[in-house]
């Protein structure tokens, strides 16, 4: 599939405006006014009367009869009262965005009010993103409190949820709730196989929600809903560069015709002579949706998304190269080469009951992937001070998954309750491979860092992994919710998970079995002490949970550089990282709800995290033996005193502490624990705070200023050497005229020399490394959208 394929999809829908429009003129159609999705369930009434119905999925409604007006009205949307004609009816429903009656979906896998979600999670509304127009997907996640998706250049990552900035498997990647890698095969970087422009709207749970998603979802987890068909045949593209040599084409479309829907989007961009040498890459990123409805209580969806990643990886700098802006690559060969096939089919139905409080609905979902990744990387240079020659490494990492996801809700009228049953079965063949690679260094004059690498040559007898393995990831969980007392909502959930996997390492000749196994129990309540009526909402929740998250297949089967004193080669010890989280928040919907407030008090529990121990030749040692603790407060704040003036913040203030580490048991080492001291790589202090205007003498125009700050971190695990943290100004400037939109965004607009990454090891002769930030950067781009009647 390529760009063209994608246009000439585009010109089809066109040609079906007329068709569509063509259809029943008594008919009402209802759709969000920033999507153009069909808004399902919509509630239609004649003002004055008792008359009313709903929205079927395609967001239609028949208009009654002798109905001179309609007054429309949806959760999470402003309502509207429209005049009705002689002709179709069509009405865009505008979001509230600080409305307290945000639906969710990613909490229990289907929609609730996020008032009855006993968990801190935050909705990335469509609004949001299409403001942001963001190049990589860090500049929406990074609005979220207590989020930091940390930018490695090229949309490489990692993230901060709970958690300290790290690459372990401690984070839940979703697409539409369907995990995009198997447990066990996690990779820090996997969002750059996501689709920029499909995305609708992004929901980021904080803390662990094993009960209802299972292992890696400690830190949290993050949910893209993609894009649906349209309720009105819809066409955008776009192009967006900048001045370091980035271009992007985009194009999406969409539409209904009866009970049919698809949309198709697609971007290709490309990176050339960057601020940053050796930072070339190509990605093409592709996706469609088709839904279709049987009745009006079975549907049918399939997604399928495709998505190819060719890189350069030119890594870290060091302290020299860093503060005289010397963004010159010390590696010309390293690269990062991905391909990604996601594929799903959900049937979903809504069982017919004789009573509106006693409901149930059910899915099933079927769920292929198809991952090729090969890397020649950065970060596994291996070099020891002053030696003229270094190693680095080569290798690939690919799986195929087949899988099922089941789920059913039942609601009952005692007590308002809820009960939902599911279960999970991924099977997920994987194969890895790495050998070693010969470098020469050119040292600086003073012998203590490297001016350049050189790849002498590769070494595929020199294998430092080598294993197969078929990944079978089995679980059940079931929740009850239920209402004991007036406003008082209790939740109580349950998951069992395996991992289990055969395995053959190539390296020691063997073959073998090996499984984890783990119960997670959550317990929540939300209290909600609204006045009814009022002109303020408010209320609380609490709840407990746990989580755990095996160790990566790729740790367990690494070559180690020293056998333990048993003689034990590989880390088949390591044990999974288990955390206990406890947390209590609310909400508050103030001033004739134009302040929202959203926070959240936690404390979680680490024990056996999977830690690594830096070593002389930037080598890592793992192990899974340390007690950690992770303790902080949450603040979401959005104020709209008016359409024409917008003010958003969202921050935290956390500590990230070893409790129980042991570095070493050797006498001799002058450090042996590093208990009490700070993790590494964790900030105290995060905010995003954003003031947006839409002045009212020029309709259609916006601009935004945000500014993000990221406090102080130690950089080693005995923490002797600090880097500063950084503040970051954007400025976003847009303006739309007859469905053409221009926008301007100004990142970094302050130049500010920073890293968004310093680490450095924990012997006297280690040196920081920086991972540099762009400077100062101006995107431009032009899109228009089409809209159908």
């Amino acid at each position: 599939m390529n760009i063209h394929t994608v246009l000439r999809t585009c010109g089809l829908w066109l040609a079906c405006v007329y068709a569509v429009a063509a259809q029943d003129l008594r008919k009402g159609r209802v759709f969000d006014a920033q999507t153009n999705e069909p808004i399902i369930g919509a509630t239609v009434l004649i003002p004055g009367t008792k008359t009313g119905l709903t929205t079927d999925e395609r967001g239609e409604f028949s208009i009654p009869a002798g109905a001179s007006q309609l007054r429309l009205s949806s959760v999470g949307y402003a309502d509207q009262t429209i005049s009705v004609g002689a002709g179709a009816v069509r009405v865009a429903l505008v979001p509230a965005e600080q409305n307290l009656q945000t639906v969710v979906v990613t909490a229990s896998r289907e929609a609730q009010l996020r008032t009855e979600a006993p968990i801190a999670i935050s909705k990335l509304s469509s609004r949001l993103i299409s403001e942001t127009k963001p190049t990589s997907i860090h500049e929406v996640i990074n609005k979220t409190p207590g989020v930091l998706m940390v930018n490695l250049n090229n949309e490489q990552h990692m993230m901060a949820i709970r958690q300290p900035m790290t690459t372990n498997a401690y984070f839940l990647y979703l697409e539409d709730g369907v995990p995009i890698r198997p447990m066990g095969v996690f990779n820090h970087n996997a969002l750059l196989e996501m689709n920029q422009f499909t995305v609708s709207s992004l929901e980021i749970v904080k803390g662990p929600v094993s009960s209802i998603y299972g292992p890696e979802a400690v830190g949290g987890a993050v949910n893209f809903i993609t894009q649906r068909p349209t309720a009105v045949p819809t066409v955008r593209a776009g192009v967006h560069l900048d001045q370091w040599g980035y271009q992007r084409l985009q194009v999406g479309a969409g539409g209904r015709q009866g009970k049919f829907g698809v949309y198709v989007g697609g971007l290709v961009s490309r990176q050339r002579n960057a601020w940053l040498a050796s930072s070339d890459y190509d990605k093409s990123s592709y996706f469609a949706r088709l839904e279709y409805a049987f009745t009006s209580q079975t549907r049918l969806t399939g997604t399928v998304s495709y998505n190819n990643y060719d890189s350069q990886t030119s890594g870290s700098v060091d302290s020299a190269a860093f503060f005289a802006r010397q963004y010159v690559s010390t590696t010309d060969f390293t690269y990062r080469k991905t391909s990604s096939l996601r594929s799903r089919l959900t049937l979903e139905h809504d069982w017919k009951t004789r009573s509106a409080t006693s409901s149930a609905q059910s899915f099933i979902t079927a769920f292929v992937r198809d991952n090729r990744l090969g890397q020649n990387p950065a970060y596994s240079i291996r070099w020891t001070v002053g030696s003229p020659t270094a190693t680095g490494q080569v290798n690939s990492n690919d799986f195929r998954s087949f899988g099922v996801i089941a789920q059913h809700t039942q609601r009952f009228r005692f007590l308002s309750s809820k009960l939902m049953v599911g279960a999970t079965l991924d099977w997920s063949p994987n194969t890895y491979y790495a050998y070693q690679t010969e470098l020469a260094a050119e040292l600086r004059p003073d012998k203590r860092s490297v001016l350049r690498y050189t790849q002498l040559r590769e070494r595929p007898d020199l294998r430092l992994a080598d294993y197969q393995a078929d990944i079978h990831n089995t679980a059940a969980y079931v929740q009850y919710d239920l209402e004991p007392l007036p406003r008082l909502r209790l939740s109580a959930g349950l998951r069992f998970d395996r991992m289990a996997f055969d395995y053959t390492n190539s390296l020691s000749q063997s073959t073998g079995q090996k499984d984890y196994r783990q119960a997670t129990p959550k317990i929540g309540l939300t209290y909600d002490l609204s006045k009814a009526g009022g002109p303020a909402s408010l209320g609380v929740y609490a709840n407990y949970a746990s989580g755990f998250s095996p160790p990566a297949l790729t740790a367990i089967f690494l070559r180690r550089t020293t056998p333990t004193p048993s003689g034990e080669l590989f880390y088949y010890n390591l044990e999974p990282a288990r955390f206990q989280n406890m947390e209590v928040g609310g909400w508050a919907s103030l001033l004739n709800h134009t302040l929202y407030l959203d926070g959240a008090i936690y404390q979680m529990n680490g024990a056996n995290e999977l830690l690594n121990i830096r070593q002389p030749d930037n080598s890592f040692d793992y192990q899974s033996a340390g007690r950690t603790l992770h303790r902080g407060v949450e603040l979401g704040l959005t104020y709209r005193p008016s359409r024409q003036l917008s003010f958003r913040f969202g921050g935290t203030h956390a500590i990230h502490r070893f409790v129980a580490f042991t570095l070493s048991q050797r006498v001799s080492d002058v450090v042996q624990n590093v208990d009490g001291n700070d993790m590494p790589s964790a900030p105290r202090t995060l905010w995003n705070t954003e003031v947006s205007y839409y002045p009212a003498w020029l309709k259609n125009f916006r601009t935004s200023v945000e500014w993000q700050h990221v406090s102080g971190w130690y950089q080693n695990q005995i923490n002797t050497v600090r880097y500063d943290g950084y503040d970051l100004v954007n400025v976003r400037v847009g303006y739309e005229w007859k469905g053409i939109e221009l926008y301007v965004n100004g990142l970094n607009a302050a130049n500010a020399l920073y890293a968004t990454n310093a680490t450095r090891g924990n012997n006297p002769t280690d040196r920081t490394t920086y991972t540099p930030a762009a400077p100062r950067t101006l995107v431009v781009g032009l899109q228009y959208t089409f809209s159908g009647k």
